[in-house]
């Protein structure tokens, strides 16, 4: 069946050269790689994440199967996620300072929350850290973008994460077991944050609306916007650092 291009998604595949696929869906890669770009610190270069997606495009075209049911341009948007965030890990751009601070915050809302049995505030936590709330947020935006895992991973683990395990590899069956009851707890966490916070990634990762979007919606700043979805990433490290530090 053809659509009025002349092509269906499955004859686009087989007929298409790599540079005309690039070509066509390039947008997907920039879109998805300044989506990604928000989230993370000055020193990290656009350029190399549409690198890295494009390669993801690329991988996501020799690999696709239409028989699986999906769109070319849902699993290419997978492939391209999962390529530019493996890019991001590999540069460990974070100093330690961050990653102990991101680890200090995570500890201090686990303990709360254990605490007093509810959600607790950003007021509440920089309160416990005995820091401004000025700086509380400073802390948690510089430690967002080291929680990559937190949302994306979700996204994308019903092929990327499966399809990377060897089924040799004498660990592998339990690896799946312990990565799926990891995602299962994970989806349940997102599901317990508060409205705002659950909103804010609904928005963000389902709709992919900007943060300047999300606040015209909430009627908030767009700094606001993004302490929240800072807070939210926070809160699901700290309810899930039994899992993953």
């Amino acid at each position: 069946m053809q659509t009025k291009n002349g092509y269906d998604t499955y004859s686009k595949k087989a007929t298409l050269s790599i540079d005309a696929i690039v070509e066509q869906y390039g947008y997907l890669v920039k879109k998805i790689a300044y989506h990604l770009l928000a989230r993370l610190p000055d020193s990290v270069d656009i350029d190399d994440l549409i690198q890295a997606g494009m390669m993801g495009l690329i991988e996501a075209y020799k690999r696709f199967e239409s028989t699986k049911g999906a769109s070319f341009e849902t699993y290419a948007g997978i492939r391209i996620r999962g390529s530019i965030m493996d890019e991001v890990r590999k540069s460990d751009w974070a100093p330690r300072s961050v990653r102990r601070n991101g680890r200090a915050v995570a500890h201090a809302i686990k303990e709360l929350e254990a605490r007093l049995g509810r959600e607790v505030s950003d007021m509440e936590v920089s309160a416990h850290m005995e820091i401004s709330i000025e700086e509380y947020h400073e802390m948690i935006q510089s430690s967002m973008s080291t929680q990559l895992f937190s949302y994306e991973e979700m996204l994308d683990s019903d092929t990327s994460n499966l399809e990377s395990v060897d089924p040799e590899v004498e660990n592998a069956p339990y690896s799946l077991v312990e990565e799926g009851g990891f995602q299962h707890q994970l989806a349940q966490e997102i599901d317990n944050l508060p409205e705002r916070e659950k909103l804010v990634l609904s928005l963000y990762y389902n709709e992919e609306l900007n943060l300047k979007e999300i606040g015209a919606v909430l009627g908030v700043s767009e700094s606001r916007v993004s302490q929240i979805h800072s807070q939210a990433a926070m809160r699901l490290r700290a309810r899930l650092s039994d899992w993953r530090d």
